[in-house]
């Protein structure tokens, strides 16, 4: 019987390297201010509260990369981060406004809703997003809304990816059982646990991205580890 070849050789420390060289690019509080880039997309989307900035931070390895607001729900602007060794932007990371937080007027909550659905089914570059989800909310209406927005862009390809953050509050069995609902949740995507605190999910997520926005290098991954020694 020929064995399945084994799962590509991953360098992790290449991908946490990479997100640290992470830098603010530009804001933008409306579609058409946003530049038009070439270079692969990650939208960040979730919650507020549920540790969208928190989660870029710790990615890049970085304090205050992505702004947190003492007011959840008032950050009203995509914001863009640039990834790339040497000044090179080779891809960029794409923090949208937290939604569902009761304090924001309706009209502002409506607003956004329209921007951000835009801005999912239309930017050409994006390929992937990362849902931000508190675990012991589990997804609410405003998340799977999100799901059927960007559906149709799955099955087309584009990456899917939901964090279930601050696992860390989580007994092991309430995690488990958390990440299967998730997972079922997701439809085409893929679901997994994240812990800023105790740095949980934090390798495997930016070895996501990264594989994300290099594809080909991740194919000479797969090739080389598929090769006879």
């Amino acid at each position: 019987m020929i064995n399945p070849p084994a799962p590509p050789l991953r360098d992790v420390n290449k991908a946490l390297g990479w997100m640290h060289t992470a830098r603010f690019l530009t804001t933008a509080a409306q579609l058409h201010q946003l530049p038009a880039l070439e270079v692969p997309e990650i939208a960040f989307v979730g919650r507020s509260n549920a540790g969208k900035s928190t989660c870029i931070n710790t990615l890049a390895q970085q304090r205050q990369l992505a702004f947190a607001s003492k007011k959840p729900g008032r950050t009203q602007h995509i914001n863009l981060f640039q990834l790339g060794r040497g000044g090179v932007m080779d891809a960029v990371l794409a923090d949208l406004p937290g939604y569902g937080y009761a304090a924001v007027p309706q009209a502002d909550k409506v607003r956004w809703q329209r921007v951000m659905a835009n801005y999912l089914m239309s930017r050409g570059n994006l390929t992937g997003v990362v849902l931000l989800c508190d675990p012991r909310l589990g997804l609410t209406e405003l998340d799977e809304i999100l799901l059927e927005v960007i559906r149709p862009r799955v099955e087309q390809g584009l990456k899917f990816l939901v964090l279930l953050t601050k696992a860390d509050k989580l007994t092991r069995a309430e995690a488990q059982k958390a990440l299967s609902i998730a997972r079922l949740q997701a439809g085409g995507g893929q679901a997994m646990l994240f812990s800023a605190l105790k740095r949980q999910g934090v390798e495997e997520t930016a070895q996501r991205l990264w594989d994300w926005t290099h594809p080909a290098a991740e194919a000479a991954a797969e090739i080389t580890a598929a090769a006879p020694a």
